[in-house]
């Protein structure tokens, strides 16, 4: 029987990035979903049912923030695992994303999608 590969969403409006983390989560043996706006992610998290929503707080249409919260009231998606990955580096965006329910908060400047994608493999080992 085959393997099932783990669904990520990936929520991000910049094209480059998204293609660069497409690339490597492909690589690492995620099935990959890309949205460009908060709306489309969110719409897309209720439709694909992922395992885990990388998600950037500056989105067009509805910000992080708002995809977080909504996704944490929603019966359908409360217990989906996201990582906030964003530039955004303050204590206050930090703490306002845990008490929203993110289950990590991450500056992309700090990391390459190759510690990234080891950083959401740790959280899958972790969750087993």
């Amino acid at each position: 029987m085959p393997i099932k590969k783990k669904k990520i969403l990936f929520i991000e409006d910049e094209k480059l990035i998204c293609s660069m983390y497409n690339m490597k989560l492909s690589a690492d043996g995620f099935e990959v979903f890309i949205a460009n706006t908060g709306l489309d992610g969110l719409k897309m998290a209720i439709a694909k049912k992922p395992n885990f929503i990388v998600l950037d707080i500056i989105l067009p249409q509805l910000d992080g923030f708002s995809v977080l919260e909504k996704l944490k009231k929603n019966i359908k998606t409360k217990k989906i695992l996201v990582l906030m990955l964003t530039n955004l580096s303050t204590e206050e965006d930090r703490l306002k994303a845990k008490r929203l329910g993110a289950m990590d908060y991450l500056v992309k400047a700090d990391l390459t999608p190759s510690e990234i994608s080891n950083k959401i493999k740790g959280y899958f080992k972790n969750i087993k």
